[in-house]
């Protein structure tokens, strides 16, 4: 049976989130591409992103509440926050957290802050797959553990600096079944994001996530900061995904 690839698009402001959500993309990720690789938006910019959203559409609006140093109550409160704005899933980056253990921590409270104000919502705990350029993160197949021994519902891995490089430039095929394969154990689901381009569209096939995120590649240029998300460039990767 062929398993179908949904689609995470990251608009960063109202219009570009319309030509998203006129798309069809099953997940609209209000994000700050200014603020870091999870960045942050307002919370009456995600207020009104899901105010666009239709009523009766199975269509989810995503929120990424920043990468975040190992502070729980911090991102337990922002988490909220996004949550209070109207977010149906919550992203948090574990930028801080140096192990398992500390990450399990932190998106313990991230997961209680949120499920304690609506338990339908989805939680994502979202690790770095380019860790060696960074100063502390968890090793990417701890990302599994700590969704599933925190509560999360998701376990992604995204690139912490943008640069140009993707996933593939830090993990092959093989790694990536293998955080597949450890998140589906514990009944996690599997994004995965990182500068994902339409040649890595085979790659993406073999490995099968439930998800994969884009900002670069549906923007014009592949510029996530300057570009503009293009309706066409979405609708072709959407009709390549699947």
């Amino acid at each position: 049976m062929k398993i179908k690839i949904k689609l995470l698009v990251s608009p960063r402001d109202i219009s570009e989130a319309k030509t998203v959500v006129s798309c069809g993309v099953p997940y609209i990720d209000c994000k700050n591409p200014k603020e870091g690789s999870l960045g942050a938006n307002f919370p009456w910019i995600i207020k009104k992103m899901k105010e666009i959203i239709p009523n009766n559409s199975s269509q989810l609006l995503s929120a990424a509440i920043g990468d975040f140093a190992d502070l729980p109550g911090s991102a337990s409160l922002a988490a909220l926050g996004a949550a209070v704005s109207g977010a149906d899933i919550i992203k948090v980056g574990l930028k801080g957290p140096s192990n398992e253990k500390q990450g399990i921590k932190l998106m313990k409270k991230v997961v209680k802050a949120v499920k304690e104000y609506n338990k339908d919502i989805i939680v994502v705990a979202a690790g770095y797959a380019d860790r060696t350029r960074m100063k502390t993160s968890p090793m990417f197949l701890d990302i599994p553990a700590i969704a599933a021994n925190s509560g999360a519902n998701i376990a992604m891995l995204d690139t912490f600096i943008k640069d140009g490089k993707c996933i593939f430039d830090f993990l092959n095929v093989d790694q990536l079944i293998q955080f597949k394969e450890n998140a589906k154990e514990a009944n996690i689901e599997v994004a995965l994001a990182g500068s994902l381009k339409m040649d890595d569209i085979p790659k993406i096939k073999e490995i099968s996530p439930d998800i994969i995120g884009v900002r670069s590649a549906v923007c014009e240029g592949f510029d996530r900061n300057n570009g503009t998300i293009k309706a066409d460039l979405i609708n072709n990767l959407m009709k390549e995904l699947n």
